[in-house]
């Protein structure tokens, strides 16, 4: 399989098949998912993490998990099931982040915000006078 670089690439979808993962002859934990980054029909891609940072990550990932991939995009050419040769997309992951996982803002209770009424809120927030230009 040749694998040739196209570009650095920034892409969000949801996970189309759960991740597996194996490990390399070194011990390396090598991960790959395949990602959906079309709205209205599918536009696959195939994700591969070989960083141990990301194993974890990738672990915590299930069908229909919208994540943010960070990495290189890439072109291979495959053989399908019926020996027909193909080119597939697929990026050598940088970063994964699940999206909607719960931040530290997350973590604060609705009491601890603070809400203001309109009547509080004066119409002019900066004076005229207080712009430097």
């Amino acid at each position: 399989m040749a694998v040739k670089s196209i570009s650095k690439a920034t892409v969000t979808g949801t996970v189309f098949r759960n991740p597996q993962t194996g490990y390399s002859s070194t011990g390396a934990s090598v991960s790959n998912f395949v990602l959906n980054i079309g709205d209205k029909e599918e536009l696959l891609i195939r994700v591969i993490a070989k960083r141990t940072a990301l194993a974890e990550v990738v672990a915590s990932l299930s069908k229909g998990t919208r994540v943010v991939v960070d990495g290189v995009l890439q072109t291979a050419n495959v053989k399908d099931e019926n020996g027909k040769e193909r080119k597939i997309f697929e990026i050598d992951a940088n970063e994964i982040e699940a999206m909607g996982a719960s931040s530290p803002a997350d973590s604060y209770a609705s009491e601890d915000i603070v809400k203001f009424s309109e009547n509080e809120m004066p119409d002019e927030l900066i004076g005229e006078d207080e712009i430097p230009f």
